[in-house]
């Protein structure tokens, strides 16, 4: 990983760390496969913390310029799947 997570200086330490958690999550999904479950808690700290949709929009697309994954992909991958699936990009 050359590259650096979009974060907001806004953010407290926790919330910093719950949306690299989050990130990662993404990462795993392309490159090994992640749980859903484990994927969908990921997501909703990550709405907690960046709930609007524009905000949101524009961070996964600072995230997908600089790593080359979609976290908007791997979302719809993920509310599409069953219950117990592995999401795989």
């Amino acid at each position: 990983m050359d590259y650096q997570y979009p974060i907001s200086h806004h953010w407290s330490t926790e919330e910093i760390v719950d949306v690299i958690h989050f990130f990662q999550s993404i990462e795993k999904a392309y490159e090994k496969g992640i749980e859903r479950s484990v994927l969908i808690e990921a997501y909703r700290r990550f709405k907690e913390i960046v709930p609007g949709k524009a905000d949101e929009k524009n961070i996964c697309n600072e995230f997908e310029e600089v790593s080359g994954y979609s976290a908007y992909n791997v979302v719809q991958k993920m509310k599409q799947a069953a219950p117990e699936e592995k999401i795989r990009i």
